[in-house]
């Protein structure tokens, strides 16, 4: 077990060569496969569902929670494997196109062949599917848990293909890790849906849609040629830079609002201390990509030829955290000062 591996994939898409990749245990080519670096956005959505439900006075059974959480990151994973799969099929992810330089792309670099590719998708698959089963048959087959699931694997299968090329992929993330992911998992642990756990799971769901937007941006020329219209090539690279500025700044002012409307108490306000982080990044997005690496930043392993991707990653991680723990501030005020800020 190559337990360095496993560390680096989880906090890096890494650069392996096929002889390193045939030392590897199956656990590391499975993180390096699914892009596992990534997959840190699906578990706190997951375990912000948890937590407003903790907010909303519910009890939460605890296996309930795990296996969502571990479904919906098998989910995430087999979208990622089955993305990558797609592309090369139909022809996308050949000859140097961008998703091959920022990261090892198992068919096109030969590490997999297509039909192992099609094994890890497969069983990657079935495990998700075994979790959605499982909190199903714990809420007595709820119909409205089948409709969840259902939507979950119409996003996983045709996200590539057709969503992400008719402009539907921006807009499909935000939907995914919103509603279906922390409204969807807060309905199937507590039985209801809540329409505040939808607006309150913006702001952090609104860093997540930067980070997919970032990428888009980054590759938007290439997409243009191959004729992948994303939302970036549509509205172009301009708007489309001062849209994930737009949707940065408005996940402090849902923030806000959420605490002027007394659903957040003011401990809230500890995003906040992410600000930092946004004024780090935000002078990035006022100008356009630049034509070669800037000196100092990162190359290869999640870093360049991406730029605006990594740099939206890196401030939703940090904005994420913070809201995850002045959620669970928030959750603690209540439980020891029920009284205050109601």
């Amino acid at each position: 077990m190559n337990f360095a591996m496993w560390k680096k994939a989880l906090t890096v898409i890494p650069d392996v060569s096929k002889e390193e990749w045939d030392s590897l245990d199956l656990i590391s080519k499975w993180l390096i496969t699914s892009r596992a670096a990534v997959l840190i956005m699906t578990f706190l959505s997951a375990v912000l569902a948890g937590l407003f439900a903790f907010h909303d006075g519910h009890s939460v059974n605890l296996l309930a929670w795990v296996v969502l959480t571990l479904g919906l990151i098998l989910a995430h994973a087999t979208n990622n494997i089955f993305n990558d799969f797609t592309d090369y099929i139909r022809g996308i992810d050949r000859d140097n196109y961008f998703r091959t330089m920022y990261g090892p792309q198992p068919v096109a670099h030969g590490l997999l062949t297509k039909r192992q590719h099609l094994m890890y998708f497969a069983v990657t698959g079935l495990l998700a599917f075994a979790c959605g089963l499982f909190l199903l048959a714990l809420n007595g087959w709820n119909p409205v848990i089948w409709l969840l699931l259902g939507l979950g694997m119409v996003f996983v299968l045709f996200y590539t293909w057709p969503m992400k090329g008719l402009a539907l992929g921006e807009l499909a993330v935000l939907i995914v890790w919103g509603p279906l992911m922390i409204g969807g998992g807060y309905y199937v642990l507590v039985g209801e849906w809540n329409w505040k756990v939808i607006l309150a799971s913006l702001p952090y769901v609104l860093g997540v849609t930067t980070v997919i937007f970032g990428k888009h941006i980054d590759k938007l020329s290439i997409d243009r040629a191959k004729k992948i219209y994303t939302l970036p090539v549509v509205i172009g690279e301009k708007a489309a830079r001062y849209t994930v500025l737009a949707m940065m700044i408005s996940s402090y002012v849902l923030v806000v609002y959420l605490i002027a409307i007394r659903y957040f108490t003011p401990v809230m306000a500890l995003v906040f201390l992410a600000v930092p982080q946004f004024l780090k990044i935000y002078p990035q997005f006022l100008k356009p990509k630049p034509e070669t690496r800037p000196e100092g930043f990162p190359e290869g392993q999640g870093g360049w030829p991406l730029y605006f991707a990594p740099l939206a990653f890196v401030n939703n991680r940090a904005f994420g955290m913070r809201f995850m723990l002045g959620l669970i501030a928030d959750i603690l005020l209540r439980l020891f000062f029920p009284t205050f800020w109601v």
